[in-house]
């Protein structure tokens, strides 16, 4: 047992520097030998401090009794334990077992502090089970990478320092120190593929190949290694072509990329903006729409928390635009203080200076914001003839979806100005004489 041991501290000795270890506990065996084996090693000063971290999601009958079975075996290792309780209301058609996943894992991001590592106990077989999965997907190699020994999450990181271990390690280490542990009895149940594989197909593989979740699990590393190797010359790439401050791509670059380099470079921008990358279904959709649809149209690929549109060559992305809902189009505004502006579109200030909009009238007029022009054009400030507001947008490069967003300044029911791009006649201040300017904070 103690090449478990060496092992483990192998694997730490690989992960970022830290003064904490928050180990996630479900009181099963291997997350219960993980446990018990840092416990052994945090006697030794110069260890992070250990502890752990119990989710009770409520959907089994004996979860309270799994909790206290964790707080006694926290409490006998001299470790303390967190416990979070969720509620969970899976929508229909939602996999609550899914949900459950998606919500633990949002709890334990929330409990991390910054440099913090959670640990889980995934181990060598839990990889080989991930790659079969993701090759019965029809993953690419950023599937079959399977998961990680270290990524970032949250503001610190998710480490699984078992990952190279067999379960049958685990197992005879488990009966060796006499631990107990919980056996869920959701994992003999054969609707879910995973135990299918783990139930079913793992014992046939092994039975020809007794190496065989060893071999899988070196695949997945091999496919790491190629995956990383795509995202640096992707990274490189999409250097050329993304306009961070913007959030946006240059599409025809794109389109001269080799068709694997262009969807390289896609996922490259989706995640550098911080969006979840879709399947490569949405992501064929989404290269071919963007790229052959004609110059007149604007097209919109969407999914779950993120859309992407076209405006003048460039690509934007951004979370999905709420509504703007009838009572939201005309906000009274005392034009002093910070107003809100709805669905998402940020916030309208008023700041004095030279310049801007003419002071007096201003100060005594009545304000209201609108989203929804009450005339056909508009005349800026200075210039003779008026102008539609098409023209206007296209002057001053606003998106189309943004242009029935953009807040319009009345003052007295007279357009004043159009957000912080314009002000219109004659509302302007004279040369010299202080006035008040529009800030939109989008």
């Amino acid at each position: 047992m103690k090449r478990l041991v060496y092992r483990l501290r192998d694997s730490l000795d690989q992960l970022p520097a830290t003064d904490h270890y928050l180990v996630a506990y479900s009181g099963g065996r291997d997350s219960h030998v993980l446990l018990h084996l840092l416990a052994g090693l945090a006697t030794a000063a110069s260890r992070p401090r250990i502890s752990a971290v119990h989710v009770n999601h409520g959907l089994q009958s004996g979860a309270d009794a799994w909790t206290s079975h964790c707080l006694t075996v926290c409490n006998a290792l001299g470790i303390r334990c967190h416990t979070l309780r969720l509620k969970l209301a899976p929508s229909v058609g939602e996999s609550p077992e899914a949900q459950a996943r998606d919500a633990r894992y949002q709890a334990l991001e929330r409990l991390l502090q910054p440099g913090e590592i959670l640990l889980t106990a995934h181990h060598q077989d839990d990889q080989a089970e991930t790659l079969l999965l993701q090759l019965l997907r029809g993953a690419g190699p950023a599937g079959l990478a399977a998961m990680p020994l270290v990524s970032r999450f949250g503001c610190g990181y998710l480490a699984r320092p078992l990952l190279g271990v067999e379960r049958t390690v685990i197992d005879r280490y488990a009966r060796s120190e006499q631990l107990s542990w919980i056996e869920d009895p959701s994992n003999r149940s054969t609707q879910f593929d995973r135990n299918f594989l783990r139930n079913q197909v793992m014992p046939l593989l092994r039975q020809r190949w007794p190496a065989a979740a060893r071999t899988i699990a070196r695949s997945a590393r091999l496919c790491a290694e190629s995956q990383a190797l795509v995202e640096q010359v992707a990274t490189e790439t999409l250097q050329h072509l993304w306009s961070p401050a913007q959030h946006t791509l240059a599409l025809t670059a794109l389109a001269q990329l080799e068709v694997p380099r262009a969807r390289a470079v896609l996922r490259a921008w989706i995640a550098a903006e911080g969006f979840p990358t879709p399947g490569s279904a949405k992501l064929e959709r989404l290269l071919h729409e963007m790229v052959n649809a004609r110059s007149d149209r604007n097209p919109l690929v969407h999914w779950p928390g993120v859309e992407v549109r076209r405006f003048r060559d460039r690509l934007y992305i951004m979370p999905p635009l709420p509504a703007l809902q009838e009572a939201e189009r005309s906000l009274d505004w005392d034009g002093q203080s910070l107003l809100e502006l709805p669905a998402g579109i940020g916030q309208l200030t008023a700041e004095q200076g030279m310049g801007g909009i003419c002071l007096p009238r201003w100060r005594r007029g009545t304000l209201q914001v609108c989203f929804a022009p009450r005339q056909q054009s508009v005349r800026i400030a200075g210039r003779r003839h008026s102008t539609s507001f098409k023209k206007l947008f296209q002057h001053y490069g606003v998106p189309v979806w943004m242009r029935l967003r953009t807040p319009l300044i009345y003052l007295d029911n007279q357009l004043a100005a159009v957000g912080d791009l314009c002000i219109c006649e004659p509302f302007a201040a004279a040369d010299g004489e202080p006035g008040i300017h529009v800030r939109w904070l989008r």
